[in-house]
């Protein structure tokens, strides 16, 4: 049996000059150097899941860690990543990626953000500025809108990261590895913070672009599903 590419994660591999190259991951040997990571994928798919497992590894080897997400983020917990399965880390929230650096510790020597979508193209500048300082710097995000677009400033952190993860969803609609978060409400709005009720994962064979034709045929299933969560109560 071949291996199985839903929720997989793709990691690149590099010779980074120090005379071994790993196939799995960064192979870095510490000193002052920094880093980028970066964790992008669809939504339910398991980047915050991947952050915070990345995270805790650091807090466990007593490494001082530092996490941030986007204040407009608010959907479990004001002060905390969740992910969708419920694992969760304390965070603090930032309006503009800048506010990274001004609450930034001297002794920090992990960042973690998540969201970083939601943070704009500052989030690339501020990212190059930790890794220069020497610290390793985790990142997830989407790295596609609601219509399937590239999700900047994503790419341009995809172009500077030293390892990226690319992560995979299942589709709701077949069960295929899915790579688009299909929005499931009528907006045409960049951004809308939501979850299983706003979105789902879909594979590029049932993604529909069009919010509001999505929207349409999704409309009596998340009834269905209200439904039965109410009765369920």
């Amino acid at each position: 049996m071949g291996p199985d590419p839903v929720g997989a994660a793709t990691l690149v591999s590099e010779n980074f000059g120090f005379g071994r190259s790993r196939r799995h991951g960064v192979d870095i040997v510490k000193g002052n150097m920094g880093w980028i990571e970066v964790v992008v994928g669809p939504m339910f798919s398991g980047k915050s899941e991947e952050l915070i497992r990345r995270l805790r590894r650091a807090e466990i080897a007593r490494q001082r860690v530092q996490i941030f997400k986007p204040a407009i983020d608010s959907r479990y917990a004001a002060n905390e990543i969740i992910s969708h399965n419920g694992l969760g880390i304390p965070s603090d929230n930032v309006t503009k990626a800048s506010e990274i650096i001004d609450k930034l510790q001297p002794r920090t020597e992990v960042v973690g953000i998540d969201e970083a979508q939601f943070l704009g193209d500052e989030v690339v500048d501020v990212c190059t500025k930790l890794a220069n300082l020497g610290k390793r710097v985790i990142v997830a995000g989407l790295d596609t809108d609601f219509r399937g677009r590239p999700f900047e400033p994503m790419p341009r952190l995809l172009a500077i990261a030293e390892e990226i993860t690319k992560l995979l969803a299942i589709c709701v609609r077949c069960g295929n590895p899915a790579v688009h978060t299909q929005r499931l409400v009528e907006s045409e709005e960049l951004i809308v913070v939501g979850a299983g009720s706003a979105y789902e994962a879909r594979c590029r064979r049932c993604f529909e672009p069009n919010p509001a034709l999505a929207a349409r045929e999704a409309g009596p299933l998340l009834l269905r599903n209200r439904s039965a969560n109410a009765g369920g109560k």
